[in-house]
């Protein structure tokens, strides 16, 4: 697939087929995020992939907009350093998981697979399911699976604001 055909492919999957996803196709995916730009290089993140079925149902549970991902072939949740008392770090920190949550939900519309992306409210929940250390938590959670009602494929009619009244040149 073309780069530009993968990110008009991606898309907020949240009902997924029961077809697991092969181990290499999965790596890649999640090869892809590990290779996100990193300020100063950093890599501030880890990646906890689970695909066990009673895991990701208890894991599910962290956020009510959560609850679709318990129905994912693989759940990946991507996890920061917590940070005491220094914003900017904290907010390179998200800043650079973001470019890695947009990378790794690209790629996998690349590989065909479909990907939802949820928060997690409840730390005490992800970290006892997730048997995450004191100094880490769960930032985002990004369902990966094959979508149940239609194939990753390029939108041709995305709904978005139109170019003109987003992009403005030399000022606004």
């Amino acid at each position: 697939m073309e780069t530009w055909d993968a990110i008009t492919s991606r898309r907020q999957v949240r009902s997924f087929t029961d077809q697991s996803i092969p181990d290499a196709v999965l790596r890649r995916i999640l090869d892809g995020a590990r290779l996100s730009p990193s300020g100063s290089n950093r890599q501030p993140w880890d990646f906890v992939v689970v695909s066990d079925g009673e895991q990701k149902k208890r894991l599910s549970a962290v956020w009510k907009g959560a609850a679709f991902t318990a129905g994912a072939a693989s759940v990946v949740a991507l996890v920061l350093p917590v940070v005491e008392d220094d914003d900017a770090r904290s907010l390179m920190n998200r800043f650079d998981l973001g470019q890695a949550a947009l990378q790794l939900s690209v790629v996998a519309a690349d590989q065909g697979v479909g990907s939802g992306l949820a928060a997690c409210r409840d730390q005490v929940l992800a970290r006892d399911v997730l048997a995450l250390p004191d100094d880490r938590f769960v930032a985002i959670l990004v369902a990966l699976g094959y979508p149940q009602d239609r194939a990753i494929a390029p939108m041709k009619n995305l709904d978005r604001r139109p170019f003109d009244e987003v992009v403005h040149y030399d000022r606004w």
